[in-house]
Order: structure tokens, then C-alpha cells, then sequence
């Protein structure tokens, strides 16, 4: 009996193709390699915090009132009475990690960055799935709006190094618990005109959670609120000048953006700057971000630690593949040096020189099934080898063999000895 994948969960495989190609793990490892090289010059260090949490970790951190915790969170009881969930985000984990580990009081600075799975129980469509993958950062211990900016520039220098183009940088700011509340209620205000267009949610929403009908994805919902006021129009003193020297910083290292008003994130811990880098490659309408972030300065404080400013960002690992294998294709596999051989002794020759070659750094293949040599070189090709080499007995007794660059069929005759440093200095 088959067993299939659960629905709306990929396989990430390096035979993808086609309508899969986006889940090609070639594709996936560049993805991973970039964001790994950008967030070391950075000074970002990885995290690898736990899939499952207590589900009150999100409730409390991401919002009661949010679809995420209220309609797509995987939550369950296990069978000593806890209730859990499967993280749907990785901030609110990242913030008790820091708080549950005392950094607050004793190294307040921290630069994390990560690269895992999350969860959500959405129903499946193109570029949104049940479990999804995402990369990013989190920093702690930083209120200058000048560390707004450094997250920008990461992010702005990881779209560059992943390759992604038609990109649009968008920016807004929500505020702190100083002026929101004067905003929220214009916003009300502005809603109430126009209740009776809103869906049922947002019409729920003006009193508990007014942001959120801006977030709203319901067509008529996105269109009762065209114009609606924009919080970075009602900003108290400090914010405005923290948003000010975020847009100053920003302009200075030549960073393109715009403003979007109606930019206010999925989330309800965001304070002060929010922002998305949205792509042209994925359509129009809602559906388009593949990257979201901005200050949480007040969340630290939310899961029992003291106030600590904090910001930081995710990207969705899909949504760039997508783009990537749309643009380019998948990437051919390549090797350094393919050795086939013709009969045991050129089997237990190859086998060696493949472990000193290895050794060097040089990637090294064979196929151990043997057979017939065009066979063996017919999958060196496939396999995207600059060089071969064909070892049998006559090879091992004379300590010499030929080395093939596969591109140009150009042959070199060559010491064994000699084999591995030459293919390092040519490959």
C-alpha cells in the first residue's frame, strides 16, 4: 500500500522538475548558501529552537485575534493534559529561547538568524502551504532606528545575493503605546463609515483589533479600505523622528522604497517600523511578499523579560524558489571528477583516489554498480563532471591513466600519483 505525503506538505528532493521545480533542493541549497554567507558578514549566528511549544506562547505573542492563532495554528493536547502547537512564526520562540536563557540581564545584545520549517493549517494553493520553510533574523538589545536600517541593508543584500529581481522594498510605521491609540481610534472611525462592506471578521475586528481589517485579504475588505489614514501619519514626537532617521539611513545607503500605509503585518507584536519586500514575479494582490518584518520592542517584555527593543524579519523559502526556477530552471548538477572502472583492481584504485580527492576538496563521484564503461561515462555526463578518468588493471600496474575533460573530449595522459593535485589545479 502507498502512503502519500500529508496534503499542503512538500517533498524538497533534487530529482524536482517541472511543475515541482521549485522544490528541487539545488535551488533550496542556493537559498541557504546566500543566506548563510550575507548573515555571517553581518554578525548573525544561527538558532535552532524547538518545532513544538506551548500553544499560549503564540496566543499571547502573536495575537487571540489573528488568523493565524485563531484559524491556522496546528494546536493539540498531548497526552499529559499540555496544550501545544506547531510553530506558525519563529519570533515568539526566538523571544522566550532569549528570555528563558536570562541574555536580558546578561548579554543583552543578540544577533540571531535562522533557517527552518513552520506550520499552518491553511488550505493549500500556490506558493502557501501546511508546512512551509523560512529564513531570517532576529536582534535584541538595539532601539536606534540606525539598527533598523543595518536590518534593511541585510535584507536588501540577501535579495541581491539569492538572485531575486522586480523586487519593491515598503515601508511603514505602526506607532508605539503612545500614539496608537489616538490612531486606532480614527481608524475605527474610518471603518464604522464603512461597516456594513467589511466581512464579518473585520466587522468583529473595529473594536478588539482595528489593524487587522487592513490586513484583511477579502477583496471587498481590501477595497472598503482603500485610503484608509495611514499610521505613519500619526505618529507621536519620537516615533516620527525614530521613523524619520529609518527613512534617512535608508536614502543615505541608496536603499529604494516606498511608503505603504497600509502596511501593518499579520502580527500583533509590531511597534514602530514595519516592513515587506514584495515581488513583481508572483502576481498582484496580496499574495506577493517574500519578506516581512519590523520592530517588536514591546514582546520581550509580553513573554517575561524586561523592555528590550528587538527587531527583525522572515522570508519565505518557497516564494523565492518559485521565482528562482521560474527565472532560471534548476540548476544542472556538477561534479568535479567522475572515475569509473573496468574491473576490481580499477574499483579498489578508484575507491582510493575518490577518498584522497575528497580529502582535497574536490568533489568526487562514482558509480559502484560498474559495468560497461560508456555506461559509467554516459552518467559522468549526466551527472555534470568536468572531468573523468577510466581505471582498470592495466591503469593500476602501470600507475597511469588518461584524464578526460568531459566538455571538450580533451584527454591528458598523467601519473596516478599525480591525479588528484592536477584535477585541483584545473577544475
Amino acid at each position: 500500500m502507498k502512503i502519500a505525503a500529508v496534503k499542503g506538505m512538500k517533498d524538497v528532493l533534487p530529482t524536482a522538475q517541472g511543475e515541482d521545480a521549485a522544490f528541487n533542493s539545488r535551488i533550496w541549497e542556493r537559498i541557504e548558501a546566500a543566506s548563510r554567507k550575507v548573515f555571517a558578514l553581518y554578525g548573525f549566528e544561527f538558532i535552532h529552537t524547538p518545532v513544538l511549544e506551548e500553544s499560549r506562547l503564540f496566543a499571547r505573542a502573536v495575537g487571540e485575534d489573528t488568523d493565524i492563532v485563531g484559524k491556522e495554528m496546528y494546536a493539540f493536547e498531548d497526552r499529559g493534559g499540555k496544550h501545544l502547537a506547531l510553530r506558525p512564526e519563529n519570533t515568539a520562540g526566538a523571544v522566550r529561547a532569549y528570555v528563558e536563557q536570562g541574555l536580558p540581564m546578561r548579554d543583552p545584545v543578540q544577533r540571531w538568524c535562522y533557517f527552518g520549517p513552520m506550520f499552518r493549517r491553511e488550505r493549500p494553493q500556490r506558493h502557501r502551504y501546511r508546512q512551509f520553510f523560512q529564513l531570517g533574523v532576529e536582534s535584541f538589545g538595539v532601539a536606534a532606528p540606525e539598527e533598523d536600517v543595518e536590518i534593511l541593508a541585510l535584507c536588501r543584500d540577501l535579495v541581491e545575493a539569492i538572485g531575486l529581481g522586480g523586487v519593491e522594498l515598503r515601508l511603514n510605521s505602526l506607532g508605539d503605546a503612545a500614539c496608537r491609540p489616538a490612531y486606532l481610534q480614527i481608524l475605527r472611525a474610518f471603518l464604522e463609515e464603512r461597516r456594513e462592506r467589511l466581512c464579518a471578521d473585520c466587522r468583529r475586528r473595529i473594536e478588539r483589533n482595528p489593524l487587522r481589517a487592513l490586513d484583511c485579504k477579502e477583496p471587498g475588505c481590501v477595497e472598503a479600505t482603500r485610503g484608509a489614514p495611514a499610521a505613519h501619519e500619526h505618529l507621536c514626537g519620537a516615533c516620527k523622528e525614530h521613523f524619520d532617521r529609518v527613512i534617512a539611513g535608508t536614502t543615505a545607503l541608496g536603499i529604494p522604497y516606498v511608503l505603504d500605509g497600509r502596511l501593518v503585518r499579520g502580527l500583533d507584536y509590531y511597534t514602530r517600523t514595519a516592513f515587506e519586500i514584495s515581488a513583481s514575479a508572483l502576481g498582484k494582490g496580496q499574495q506577493t511578499a517574500v519578506c516581512g518584518g519590523g520592530r517588536y520592542d514591546a514582546l520581550v517584555q509580553m513573554l517575561g523579560g524586561p523592555p528590550t527593543p528587538a527587531i527583525g524579519f522572515a522570508m519565505g523559502v518557497e516564494r523565492i524558489a518559485f521565482m528562482l526556477a521560474d527565472a532560471e530552471g534548476v540548476p544542472a548538477h556538477s561534479t568535479d571528477l567522475f572515475l569509473a572502472f573496468i574491473d576490481a583492481q580499477g574499483r579498489e584504485k578508484a575507491q582510493e583516489l575518490a577518498r584522497a580527492a575528497r580529502r582535497r576538496g574536490i568533489r568526487t563521484e562514482m558509480d559502484l554498480r560498474g559495468g560497461k564503461v560508456s555506461r559509467q561515462l554516459s552518467r559522468a555526463d549526466k551527472r555534470g563532471a568536468r572531468f573523468a578518468v577510466v581505471l582498470g588493471g592495466s591503469e593500476v600496474e602501470s600507475g597511469r591513466a588518461r584524464l578526460k575533460e568531459m566538455a571538450t573530449g580533451e584527454e591528458t595522459e598523467l601519473s596516478l600519483d599525480a591525479l588528484v593535485e592536477e584535477v585541483w589545479k584545473r577544475r
